[in-house]
């Protein structure tokens, strides 16, 4: 008897001290929960948010349903926006796909904020950003022109500066409306419409024939240029050139009548029978038939008494002839 009520105390000891350890488990599990690394709980009583945990570890809370966690997620994540049609300064049309980098900021107020304005919804949020983003671009396109955007010289694109302008008008208003901090903000694709393309080719095609006709006008005007001296340096040569032919002609001629004058008044006989062979060797050539008298002139030198060929050569250069040349060759000179 003693035994069994023994036994009995000991079992019911077990039992409350097992009732004890799971009372103390589910107690344990409402007053508690633990922030992990990168989130942030938001601990809210009947629905509205009393306080927010951001240090990762165990926290306490009261027992539900007086108070309730809500889990806010605060890793980066990144939101593209779609292919955008905007309107640029020059009046075309360009399409334009951008993407957002985007946190909810380790602060109470802004995670309060976020959970207020989007239940906590992150595809929500992406949402709102996304028709955030396509107004922002649609007011920053509309102070560039295509060529800021689109051009083959790098050194006039300003993409850097759009994206720039995109995140300085974005960020500001991602946060006072939704409490969402824009870390970044860039281009993913840009590309024109049809209409806009073909106009833009059209332009381009324009501008590079009037650079085409501006480079043949000056290729033309400098090969007009390039030609008219070199006409002119060929006729101040040329000149040149007839002048000295002039001169040492008229410089040989009266050389030559010198050297004729002499020689006639040294031997006439050997300068009439030299002139008259002369005068054979021009006339007669290799092919050259003539039928003549022997004792006819020029062929009497041949045959003919002594003196006959200083009679022939004073009746075709007679003396005082060179003497007329040797004077008009010096006054030439």
């Amino acid at each position: 008897m003693t035994s069994s009520s023994t036994s009995g105390k000991a079992a019911l000891t077990g039992r409350l001290s097992l009732a004890a350890i799971v009372t103390a488990a589910a107690v344990l599990a409402a007053t508690s929960f633990t922030v992990s690394t990168g989130n942030s709980v938001v601990v809210t009583r009947f629905g509205a948010p009393v306080r927010v945990q951001t240090l990762p570890g165990l926290s306490w809370k009261l027992p539900a349903p007086l108070e309730m966690t809500q889990t806010v997620d605060l890793q980066t994540r990144v939101t593209s926006g779609g292919l955008q049609d905007v309107g640029t300064r020059d009046g075309l049309r360009v399409l334009v796909q951008a993407f957002m980098a985007w946190s909810i900021p380790n602060d109470p107020d802004h995670i309060k904020h976020f959970l207020r304005t989007t239940g906590n919804d992150p595809d929500a949020a992406a949402r709102q950003l996304r028709s955030l983003l396509a107004s922002t671009l649609q007011i920053v396109a509309s102070d560039f022109t295509l060529h800021d955007l689109i051009n083959t010289n790098a050194d006039k694109v300003k993409i850097a500066a759009f994206e720039d302008r995109v995140f300085t008008a974005l960020r500001p208003q991602a946060e006072a409306i939704y409490g969402i901090h824009i870390e970044q903000v860039g281009l993913e694709r840009l590309s024109l419409p049809a209409e806009t393309l073909a106009a833009t080719v059209a332009r381009m095609r324009a501008e590079r024939e009037t650079v085409a006709a501006a480079r043949t006008a000056e290729g033309l005007r400098k090969a007009a240029a390039i030609k008219a001296d070199a006409e002119r340096d060929s006729r101040i040569i040329i000149a040149t050139a007839h002048a000295d032919a002039a001169s040492s002609e008229a410089k040989a001629r009266e050389e030559a009548a010198s050297i004729y004058a002499k020689s006639y008044h040294k031997d006439p006989d050997l300068y009439a029978t030299l002139r008259t062979l002369d005068m054979l060797n021009t006339v007669v050539g290799q092919n050259t038939r003539l039928v003549m008298r022997t004792d006819a002139a020029p062929f009497s030198v041949l045959t003919g008494p002594k003196g006959s060929a200083h009679a022939f050569a004073e009746t075709i250069t007679p003396p005082s002839r060179h003497a007329d040349s040797a004077t008009l060759a010096a006054e030439q000179r």
